[in-house]
């Protein structure tokens, strides 16, 4: 009997939060947990792909679960930017499973039951933050995400992970509590409705200071998306083991920020309201601070994870100016460097892992000639290294191409600038690290002779998304369609 539409979008909420019960009750045996894990994300893949394929035929598909208040509920749609960001989540799970398996098992990481079953629950999460109709909605799994996390970030157990965790929570639901929730609350006060609207809630007649302290409100409460200064906790998680970094850098934790973002700029404010409102202008700079500052705390990190870390920060900071810049090519601009900085990123820390787990090394300045005995790695990391500076032959190129472009239609002439400049830090910062792993002159390190590539799984795993890094380059067209239909339900 096959499934309707409906009932797969409700499962693809459902069944990785479910899963959890499958893997503690398998924890004993690794195999069946991680079968369980395997499985469970393929089945979650299968029903977003046919979610996508139906909402490329046009139908319609939403779904409610229940009614708080009139006009207050928790319900479902699928749309093209909850689309675009749920392929990425679902695959990627995937194929981070299938490094975590290599990644957990030869670090002989502790807890791993533990680690698969909230993995599970934040991307159960994430699926219901991409297709939640509603800001009432997003909210919820918006608060799930980061209480499910919170165990990943301090799996360790040591005081630097504790540390690191409570700074994790408490800048999040800090953020979520005193500034996202009074910005929902107003939003209801002011438009009188939370559901994501073509052309945004909001009366052509709002008060546009009004509006525009609702705007700085959703920006600093949306902490997921680490715009300074509410950006530490990104740092501070990378205490978590690197499949942990890899969730919170490219399949759930920060996308999730960024998409709420650009979803809150497009279906909330709408792309004629926001040039109009006075706090525009300050959140662009801002944001385009957050991108340069970032670049430049990067350059002096010799721990490879931390500057991988600021480095996010900064690319972050790109989708929250496409989202701000309200036009065409920026809106696009942001939504495809969604996926393509996912790819980009989960590649960097993919390899940071796998240097870890056979060379033991962490800092950078100990990589010198690397590449004689982990080569795949480091032309991997070196792949996704051109995806994140924008050049061909990766997928980053055409994400910062319209987000260049939405600068000049905006005629934003400084955060043009910004943005080549960027660019430019991303070179000083990325590909020196696999240059010298593979031309490392007279100052080789010398390294044991029995260093060799990471287990087979994490090797395959970083293989698929370097490969998918140029992928994106050469098809782009199914993640351009999706994102430019984002701007056909903007109005």
């Amino acid at each position: 009997m096959s499934l309707s539409l409906e009932t797969m979008l409700q499962l693809s909420i459902i069944m990785p939060i479910l899963a959890t019960l499958g893997i503690v009750a398998t924890g004993r045996n690794p195999n069946l947990r991680e079968a369980v894990t395997i499985t469970t994300s393929l089945v979650l893949f299968y029903f977003v792909i046919n979610l996508y394929q139906g909402l490329k035929r046009g139908e319609s598909i939403s779904v409610q679960w229940w009614e708080l208040l009139p006009g207050l509920q928790v319900s479902f749609n699928i749309e093209p930017l909850g689309m675009l960001f749920a392929l990425i989540a679902s695959f990627l799970w995937l194929i981070t499973t299938v490094y975590a398996i290599g990644y957990m098992r030869s670090h002989n990481e502790q807890n791993q039951t533990r680690f698969y079953s909230c993995f599970a629950i934040a991307i159960g999460s994430v699926m219901g933050i991409a297709f939640a109709e509603n800001l009432f909605t997003l909210f919820i799994f918006y608060e799930i995400l980061t209480l499910s996390t919170y165990p990943l970030v301090t799996h360790s157990g040591t005081e630097e992970a504790k540390k690191g965790g409570r700074i994790y929570l408490g800048i999040l639901l800090g953020t979520s509590i005193v500034f996202f929730l009074l910005a929902i609350v107003s939003t209801w006060f002011v438009a009188g409705t939370l559901d994501f609207t073509p052309g945004g809630v909001f009366d052509s007649n709002v008060n546009k200071t009004v509006a525009g302290a609702i705007l700085v409100l959703f920006i600093f409460g949306i902490g997921k998306a680490a715009i300074m200064p509410f950006h530490r906790w990104l740092p501070a998680a990378m205490v978590a083991p690197t499949p942990v970094s890899a969730l919170l850098h490219a399949v759930a934790v920060v996308k999730a920020g960024v998409f709420t973002i650009l979803k809150v700029c497009v279906l909330i404010f709408g792309i004629d309201l926001l040039p109009e409102l006075p706090s525009t202008q300050f959140l662009l700079y801002l944001a385009g601070a957050s991108v340069l500052l970032a670049s430049l705390v990067a350059m002096r990190q010799d721990n490879l994870k931390a500057r991988l870390a600021y480095s996010t920060v900064s690319q972050l900071g790109y989708v929250t100016i496409g989202a701000l810049l309200a036009t065409s090519s920026g809106v696009i601009g942001s939504a495809m460097h969604i996926g393509m900085h996912a790819f980009g990123k989960i590649t960097l820390f993919f390899c940071a892992g796998a240097i870890l787990v056979a060379a033991h090394k962490s800092k950078i300045s100990e990589m010198r000639g690397l590449g004689r005995q982990m080569p795949i790695t480091m032309a991997a990391f070196f792949i996704a290294t051109l995806s994140i500076i924008g050049v061909p032959p990766a997928g980053g190129t055409w994400s910062k191409w319209f987000l260049l472009m939405g600068t000049m239609e905006a005629q934003q002439w400084f955060l043009m600038t910004v943005l080549m400049v960027s660019s430019l830090l991303n070179i000083a910062y990325l590909l020196p690290i696999p240059f010298r792993a593979f031309f490392p002159g007279s100052e080789t390190n010398t390294f044991n002779d029995g260093i060799k590539e990471a287990p087979l799984p994490s090797l395959i795993a970083l293989c698929i998304t370097s490969v998918g890094c140029v992928t994106l380059f050469v098809y782009p067209q199914p993640l351009y369609d999706l994102a430019k239909a984002v701007l056909a339900v903007s109005g």
